[in-house]
């Protein structure tokens, strides 16, 4: 993750007074650390990966940035089986990091656990230029530019998106 990108996640979580915010890809936890300073002092970042030594790496990477246990749920398995579980409008902001093949599931499930006025992010839109690129690609990149098309049309979101890192697409759910 670039450092412009985590200062923008950071911005957006404070944008929107983040008391809960879910996260699909968990990584080694540096969107997770950028997250959790942007997020109100007694929020609590849910953060869901199929690989339980990410979270493992994350978790240790979370203390180290200072940040006590309780600030982050750990929840290991695929983000489709996830998040079903997790409470109808309950969150304030969720982060996309994951299977690209799944953006348009993510978009469903996120439009559910939003509260109104709360943010979706997706990261990695431009997929390397490639979502802009006229030649044929691979399915990933189909289902970003689908997801791009699904969000701008969408009466429910207010969409932007920012050209940070790799792109971040951003939508306030209305």
């Amino acid at each position: 993750m670039s450092p412009g990108t985590g200062a923008a996640l950071r911005l957006l979580a404070a944008t929107v007074d983040a008391k809960a915010v879910a996260e699909i890809g968990t990584g080694t936890g540096v969107s997770g650390i950028h997250l959790l300073h942007g997020m109100r002092p007694d929020g609590v970042l849910t953060t869901v990966d199929p690989e339980p030594e990410r979270q493992q790496f994350a978790r240790q990477a979370f203390r180290a940035a200072g940040f006590a246990s309780n600030r982050a749920r750990f929840i290991p398995g695929r983000a489709l089986d996830v998040l079903p579980r997790l409470a109808d409008s309950g969150y304030d902001l969720v982060f996309c990091d994951g299977d690209r093949l799944e953006c348009l599931d993510y978009l469903a499930e996120s439009l559910r656990l939003l509260r109104p006025g709360g943010l979706v992010v997706f990261e990695g839109v431009f997929a390397d230029g490639r979502t802009v690129d006229s030649g044929p690609q691979p399915a990933e990149v189909g289902r970003l530019r689908e997801l791009l098309r699904a969000v701008r049309e969408s009466p429910d979101l207010v969409p932007s998106l920012l050209p940070v890192g790799d792109g971040l697409l951003c939508a306030v759910k209305r």
